[in-house]
Parts: C-alpha cells; sequence; structure tokens
C-alpha cells in the first residue's frame, strides 16, 4: 500500500526549540511500516531538512503535491492561533494546518481516499464531521479511547524492549531523585498537586518549557533540552512523575515519557487519577499524592542498585507490551485496510496477550 503520511514534526533530532513528542517513536513507526512492505510518502514539509539541516532524502521520500496514494494516514493538526491560523507568509506562521485541509479536500473528500486520522493531543472535537465519514477511521494514543475512535498508541521498538537489561539499569549511578521532562502545556493543575511540593523536599530537575513558574520559585526549571539529551538526563534520575492533562488522564492516554523513562531504568510513577494506571506500571509505583511520591522515591533509593531495584524495572518494562510496534502496526495495517480492528488484549497481572 502506497500511504501518504502527513505530520508536522522531524524524523530525526530536529530541533531545541519545538514540542514535537513524536520523534521518540515517528520513526519507530514510519519503519515499520515500510518493513511490512508499505511505501511512505511525507506529505508535508521536510522539516528535518529546513530547520536542522539533517538530510534524509537518501531514506525516506517527500512530496509538496498531491500524489497518487492508496491511503491516507494524519497526525492530527489543530488551530493554534498566531501560529497556524494566520494568512500564509505573515510572520511565524506554519502552513501545517493549511496543508492539512488541502490533503483533506483533496483525498478524503473528493476522492474517498480511506483516511486514518491519528488525534495524539485529543484535538479532533466531539462532533467533528470527519468522525461520521465511513472511510475515515479516527485512532487515539489511549487506553480508554472516545467513542468510535480506538486504540493506536505511541509504539515503541520490539528491540528496544528486548535488549533493555535491567540489572545493568539498576546498577547506573542515579544522583537526582526526582526528574520531570516535559513542557507546561495543561499541566499546571498536575504539577502543584504532585512535583512541586516533592521538588521541595527532593533534589530535582525539570527539563522543558515552562513559561509560567513564578508559583513555584523553589523549583529548578533549567529550560528546554535537546531531544539527543532526554535519554542520559533519564538515566542521572531515580524516578519521574507522570504529569497529564485531564483529558489524557480521563481516557488512560500515556505519552512517549512513560517509555522514555523506563528504557533508561528512570521509574515511572503515576498518580492514582490517571485511568488505568495499574496497567502501566506495578502497584507500587501508583502513588496518590505528593507526600506519598516522596515516601515511594525514598523507599526506591533506599534498594537502588540491588535485585529488588532491578525487578521493578523489570516489572515496568514488561508493563510496556501494550505499546510494541508489533501490535501497533497490527491495528495501523487494519484501519489502513477498512478491516476489523483487532482488540487491545491486555493482561495486568503477567504475559499479555
Amino acid at each position: 500500500m502506497r500511504i501518504g503520511y502527513s505530520h508536522w514534526g522531524f524524523l530525526g533530532s530536529g530541533i531545541t526549540d519545538t514540542p514535537d513528542g513524536g520523534r521518540s517513536h515517528r520513526r519507530t513507526l514510519v519503519d515499520g511500516l515500510i518493513a511490512a512492505g508499505h511505501e511512505i510518502v511525507f506529505l508535508q514539509a521536510n522539516r528535518d531538512l529546513a530547520e536542522a539541516g539533517t538530510d534524509l532524502t537518501a531514506t525516506y521520500r517527500w512530496n509538496g503535491g498531491l500524489p497518487e496514494i492508496d491511503a491516507l494516514f494524519l497526525e492530527w493538526r489543530w488551530p493554534i492561533p498566531a501560529r497556524n491560523t494566520t494568512v500564509c507568509g505573515a510572520d511565524g506562521h506554519t502552513c501545517d494546518l493549511h496543508r492539512q485541509q488541502e490533503l483533506l479536500d483533496h483525498y478524503t473528500h473528493r476522492r474517498a481516499v480511506r483516511t486514518v486520522l491519528w488525534d495524539k493531543d485529543q484535538q479532533l472535537p466531539a462532533d467533528d464531521p470527519l468522525r461520521t465519514v465511513g472511510h475515515v477511521q479516527v485512532c487515539e494514543p489511549a487506553l480508554h479511547p472516545s467513542p468510535g475512535a480506538v486504540s493506536l498508541l505511541f509504539p515503541v521498538s520490539d528491540g528496544a524492549l528486548d535488549q533493555a537489561h535491567p540489572a545493568a539499569l539498576a546498577a547506573h549511578g542515579r544522583p537526582l531523585p526526582l526528574v520531570y521532562i516535559g513542557n507546561q502545556y495543561d499541566r499546571d493543575a498536575a504539577f502543584g498537586e504532585y512535583f512541586a511540593p516533592a521538588a521541595a523536599q527532593l533534589p530535582h530537575r525539570v527539563a522543558g518549557k515552562w513559561t509560567d513558574t513564578a508559583r513555584w520559585p523553589h523549583v529548578n526549571f533549567t529550560g528546554r533540552i535537546p531531544f539527543d539529551e532526554v535519554a542520559p538526563l533519564y538515566r542521572t534520575a531515580v524516578a519521574t512523575v507522570l504529569l497529564a492533562p485531564d483529558r489524557y488522564a480521563r481516557s488512560g492516554q500515556f505519552t512517549q515519557r512513560l517509555f522514555e523513562a523506563a528504557l533508561a531504568g528512570c521509574l515511572p510513577l503515576v498518580p492514582s487519577t490517571l485511568r488505568a494506571a495499574e496497567t502501566v506500571v506495578p502497584r507500587e509505583l501508583i502513588v496518590t499524592g505528593a507526600d506519598d511520591l516522596v515516601v515511594t522515591i525514598t523507599a526506591v533509593t533506599r534498594i537502588a542498585g540491588s535485585q529488588a531495584h532491578a525487578d521493578l524495572i523489570a516489572r515496568c518494562l514488561d508493563r510496556l507490551d501494550p505499546f510494541r510496534l508489533t501490535r501497533q502496526l497490527r491495528t495501523l495495517n487494519a484501519a489502513l485496510a477498512g478491516t476489523d480492528i483487532p482488540p487491545l488484549l491486555i493482561d495486568i497481572e503477567g504475559a499479555r496477550a
């Protein structure tokens, strides 16, 4: 199948000043599709080349026109005032939204091409007419997607999971008890409830774009870091806490921070308010508040480097099984073909179906 793929982000490391979390999993998904026999043509701008100076044109194809395709795959873009809602050529304008609409008009509406819409940020309105179009399948990276949508989780390479060594990860020196990597977007409430009070008691670091921080003068905000520094920073820390906007919490959507941290041996602590928390981490890593967070990190710090620590990391890695690339490819192949979507079967007590 020839798939037209629309995304506004990078395949490589990109640039530091960007919120593109897709770098952690986009290339994994694309390479998996190609390995499965599909042909991929990217339909948005080549930001790797234009902005990061990374030339991947010997490996992948971009097309700024309207080439023949068998299916359209959209990483959904939404209106962002003063950025993609302005006229083309205006200062600061990005043309991702205009281009997406052009693709929808040509392929989805005029030519009735099979379209898979991956609503990675849960920005598609519940009453959007696209949800009722017969040849459109909406996917969400959530364990409990909205009505009519199906789960297409952020994929983790099977090889990365199979080759991870919990004992080696546990033995790694971790001078920092607590770290958070990510941006402020819609996370103030969770940050104020969990991270900020714990930060008053523990050495910590927050890496990401946080612009409204006056209420937390004690927190060590260090700004955005290059993508290549994410894994090394996680490897210096005992634990992180997963902070989610309410819409993610309600649907059990876990971002790439879950597997970025676990694969680096940084234990991901999950607030109990996040739906399906027990699916993605062992029960002892589910926390009910800042005090519980501090108690949990203190307990884990005491066993750092031990077999018990390695076992806990291993259990976190095991819980990533639903995110395996092979599982996401089964879902995506069915969505692209318009066939029945295989169910996401999860056994949280052990092996997964």
